[in-house]
């Protein structure tokens, strides 16, 4: 756990990091920067030896903490500077669902053109928008809550950027699912609009990918929605008592 005085150290060293900023990398001489890579690097070391997803996924949340200071030092900076801590603590944040602790990162590192470490091997943009949906798919079909408005402001945060519309298509499954994870706990009125909602994503990601595997998904939901809409009473006689 970082003490008072650490978090404030590093909140100081990242904001005056970036507004001393003249070299290509100025952030490599900072004393506070060297801190974080080595703190980094030292966490990698200890992924490495996890075998688990599950359990690397735990690791990381107990070492995020340590990391955020940093953080936002940096965001409170402002400043187009390439960090490698940053965009490492963005995914990280990702890897354990915390998508909207990873939201104000995401939105920073698009908004100043900041690109992926080099084993990432994926534009910003890209991993973002792929992360977000891998990761929200995997909770919908697992029945766990999936943060819907989270997942909604990243499509709009990278709905304007280029990428490979496989993954665009994934993030459009992605919205669906998690539109449906909550659906029977809605009121009634809300359900049969939802379940249009998660279908227009559904259809988009089709229409995007072939092979996105949503045909199934696609087929049970208008059977759904056909249903609902046979079972609901003509409009206009809903809540009808005696004259």
């Amino acid at each position: 756990m970082s003490s008072p005085a650490r978090s404030h150290f590093l909140r100081m060293a990242a904001a005056r990091s970036a507004a001393d900023a003249e070299a290509a990398n100025p952030l490599r001489h900072a004393t506070g920067y060297e801190l974080m890579l080595a703190q980094l690097a030292e966490h990698k070391r200890a992924l490495k030896l996890i075998q688990s997803i599950e359990r690397k996924a735990d690791a990381k949340r107990t070492m995020l903490p340590e990391y955020q200071a940093w953080i936002e030092g940096v965001i409170a900076a402002g400043a187009a500077i390439q960090d490698e801590v940053f965009m490492t603590v963005m995914v990280w944040h990702i890897d354990v669902g915390d998508f909207a602790g990873a939201l104000p990162l995401a939105r920073h590192a698009i908004r100043h053109r900041l690109a992926m470490p080099d084993q990432y091997q994926r534009t910003t943009a890209c991993l973002i928008a792929e992360e977000y949906a891998t990761m929200a798919i995997k909770a919908a079909e697992a029945g766990e809550p999936v943060d819907t408005d989270a997942l909604a402001d990243i499509a709009q945060l990278v709905e304007s950027e280029d990428m490979p519309d496989e993954v665009r298509a994934k993030l459009h499954k992605a919205i669906g699912y998690a539109s449906l994870t909550g659906i029977s706990a809605l009121p009634a009125d809300h359900q049969q609009p939802a379940r249009q909602a998660a279908l227009a994503h559904l259809q988009r990601a089709l229409t995007l990918h072939d092979k996105s595997g949503v045909k199934k998904d696609i087929e049970r939901l208008e059977r759904e929605i056909r249903n609902a809409a046979t079972a609901a009473p003509p409009e206009g006689k809903q809540g009808d008592g005696p004259g």
